[in-house]
């Protein structure tokens, strides 16, 4: 049977969460870059996340080398966290409809950095635009929210059905 993200996953997904986007180099050395939004594509196999220009040309050095990344997606206000891991279909700037996406995850980014003691003032000036759309395919989704269940997988994705 072929695995889909859970709504409650896809909640999490495209919620005010810490977004960081996890790739590596040809010789393994890893880079993070902090993402500024996410979509689940509605066949719920494949994610786009968004990457500010200005801070991801390595990371998307890297996608274009390999192909693979790693995206951690962390609520602050319970730690509950998730890492999915995928393969690269697609890098491109995001568009006007996707500049509203990243406006809405910002705002709700803003408003949970601030209950976490950091000032919105300071939040706000987040780089998130002009913007990259990455999309990638989920291959398996891993528990990480600090416990006893840290790491522990939680789907793993088969590819689509053929028609």
């Amino acid at each position: 049977m072929t695995q889909l993200i859970p709504e409650d996953v896809v909640e999490l997904f495209e919620s005010g969460v810490s977004i960081l986007v996890g790739t590596r180099d040809a010789n393994c050395l890893p880079e993070a870059t902090r993402g500024v939004g996410a979509l689940v594509h509605p066949d719920r196999r494949r994610l786009t996340v968004f990457l500010p220009k200005e801070t991801s040309a390595r990371a998307v050095a890297n996608l274009r080398d390999n192909g693979q990344v790693a995206v951690g997606f962390s609520a602050a206000l319970d730690h509950r966290t998730l890492q999915v891991k995928g393969i690269l279909e697609e890098i491109r700037d995001a568009n006007e409809d996707e500049r509203q996406v990243i406006a809405r995850y910002h705002g709700a980014f803003i408003e949970v950095l601030y209950f976490t003691g950091i000032p919105r003032a300071l939040a706000k000036h987040l780089t998130v635009w002009p913007s990259l759309a990455v999309t990638f395919r989920a291959t398996d989704i891993f528990h990480q929210t600090p416990g006893p269940n840290a790491g522990a997988l939680m789907s793993s994705f088969e590819a689509a059905p053929s028609k």
